[in-house]
């Protein structure tokens, strides 16, 4: 197991390639004819980074086997596009590049435009985990959901949370039998993209997580029943010190 004296690097390619191999597989046996499930990505804002998030989904799916397709459109036209693809029988999932509205209120409902507009994806076709469904699951410790043959399936987690826990596999972080019971993480910032289902995600898995964000500071830990509770800490302050990590564990 990786104790807190020990500093290394991380090559995600070497993480992700056993997954993207059984993914390549799974398709080159299910779909030999090329007809593989197909995936649109909705680009609604001018981002650059959300245009380069858009290439680097288009190499994976490509990679895999998959069909991928970005379409574009204005953010007003984003709601009716949504729906037109939860239609679409050739669709079989959809990712839209967030922040499209950043912090505009909704006035239909959820916090944000934002959130509305992943509650507007059908569960069906939302390969993020953000729509309600999925999220509902995820702060209930909901792993496994019937899907429409009544089959037991996997429930779908937000994407970069996911990678996070699969990294921190990687690093024989988990133990085999507790989890991550006993261990303390501090989790800086709470968007409910990255920052929010992570800390829930790792609260799952038996950590008491910090959850530190620019206003205030939650600790997310099981209680009784297994299901996540949030206790707000009062005048807290986080200090962070780094050079040229982008992304620190402290445990």
């Amino acid at each position: 197991m990786t104790t807190a004296a020990e500093n290394r690097i991380v090559d995600v390619a070497v993480v992700a390639k056993p997954f993207l191999d059984d993914i390549k597989a799974f398709v080159d046996k299910e779909f030999p004819d090329g007809n593989s499930p197909k995936l649109v990505g909705i680009l609604a804002n001018e981002d650059p980074f959300a245009k380069m998030y858009a290439k680097w989904t288009r190499k994976a799916c490509e990679r895999v086997g998959l069909r991928y397709e970005t379409i574009e459109c204005k953010r007003t036209e984003l709601e009716d596009k949504v729906y037109e693809l939860n239609e679409d029988a050739e669709i079989s999932g959809m990712m839209v590049y967030y922040p499209v509205f950043g912090t505009l209120p909704s006035f239909m409902a959820g916090v944000s435009m934002d959130s509305y507009i992943s509650n507007c994806v059908d569960f069906k076709k939302d390969v993020e985990g953000m729509c309600f469904t999925y999220i509902q699951a995820l702060y209930r410790n909901q792993r496994v959901m019937k899907n429409d043959k009544g089959r037991n399936v996997k429930s779908i987690l937000p994407c970069t949370p996911l990678a996070c826990v699969k990294i921190l596999e990687h690093l024989q972080v988990f133990d085999s039998k507790e989890g991550l019971a006993g261990k303390t993480i501090t989790v800086i910032n709470r968007s409910q993209i990255v920052g929010h289902p992570l800390a829930a995600m790792l609260a799952n898995d038996g950590a008491e997580v910090y959850s530190k964000d620019i206003d205030s500071m939650f600790l997310f830990k099981k209680d009784s029943k297994g299901v996540i509770e949030n206790v707000r800490i009062a005048n807290s302050v986080a200090i962070v010190f780094s050079s040229t990590c982008q992304f620190g564990i402290i445990y």
